[in-house]
């Protein structure tokens, strides 16, 4: 029953274009025995039917600019392919602080971003 509220909450905020990602890799940490390279691929596997309905619902409302889109397309291939040798080349320890501390200091930037902007 967790995996699937965890799933559910994973497409809602997928679906936000948040990145599901911030919830599932966690809440599978703390739900199963898995290394955090095979938690990371599950979440990417993961991602591609929940990024296709995402983007689906984007394209009708017209919120995508494809000029804006197609080279972060283009280079971000390339960066997931080094991103994917790396990931599999450092122990699975590392990986788990590494993401812990890219979400902390993502949240200290959204709290910072936030309060210049107010």
């Amino acid at each position: 029953m967790l995996i699937f509220l965890l799933g559910l909450l994973t497409g809602i905020i997928g679906g936000m274009g948040i990145g599901g990602g911030t919830i599932l890799i966690p809440g599978l940490t703390f739900l199963t025995n898995y290394n955090q390279q095979t938690l990371q691929s599950i979440n990417l596997f993961s991602f591609i039917p929940l990024a296709i309905v995402a983007l689906v619902v984007h394209i009708k409302n017209k919120d995508i600019v494809f000029k804006l889109s197609l080279p972060i397309i283009s280079f971000g291939l390339i960066g997931a392919w080094l991103g994917s040798k790396l990931a599999l080349k450092i122990s699975s320890d590392l990986l788990r602080k590494s993401f812990g501390i890219f979400l902390l200091i993502m949240g200290i930037y959204e709290i910072i971003y936030k309060e210049k902007n107010k």
